[in-house]
């Protein structure tokens, strides 16, 4: 069992992102559990008020408190990516109905903010001729989704 599990609020979307991540990731990812709103609750008996679910081997748990905080990008999850074919899936799947954003970051269509990253880089943004670095951080600043031979070329 991890010990900080990180906790998403949403105003009444959870099982329904929980879902739609755990078939992004795939793999070692599932709903974990789910409980509902009992009568004394604050909210609709009923409904839904949290959904554990793992993604890629980390467990999360959604909740549905209302729309008192909305996501801002003070907070977002960082996509490890091997290779460019695995930028372009979790980005295509991850920016559906939501808002591309620069240097590799995007909005879901819950508002949850990401970090779509190429695992090289952060070699390449801190190559030891500061000239290269410098040229790679200025290439990813001017990208949308990260383009790992364009990064590696600059």
């Amino acid at each position: 069992m991890q010990k900080i599990t990180p906790c998403l609020w949403y105003d009444g979307q959870a099982k329904e992102a929980a879902e739609h991540y755990v078939a992004i990731f795939g793999g070692d990812s599932r709903i974990l559990d789910v409980t509902y709103y009992g009568d004394e609750a604050p909210g609709r008996t009923g409904s839904v008020l949290t959904v554990g679910f793992r993604l890629a081997g980390q467990d999360y748990m959604g909740l549905n408190g209302g729309p008192q905080f909305p996501f801002t990008e003070a907070i977002s999850l960082s996509v490890d990516c091997a290779d460019q074919a695995e930028v372009d899936r979790f980005w295509d799947a991850l920016s559906e109905g939501g808002e591309e954003g620069q240097c590799g970051w995007l909005k879901d269509r819950f508002g949850v903010s990401w970090q779509i990253v190429p695992n090289e880089l952060p070699r390449l943004l801190a190559d030891p001729d500061p000239a290269k670095a410098d040229r790679a951080m200025k290439a990813m600043l001017g990208m949308g989704k990260l383009d790992i031979q364009a990064l590696r070329d600059a």
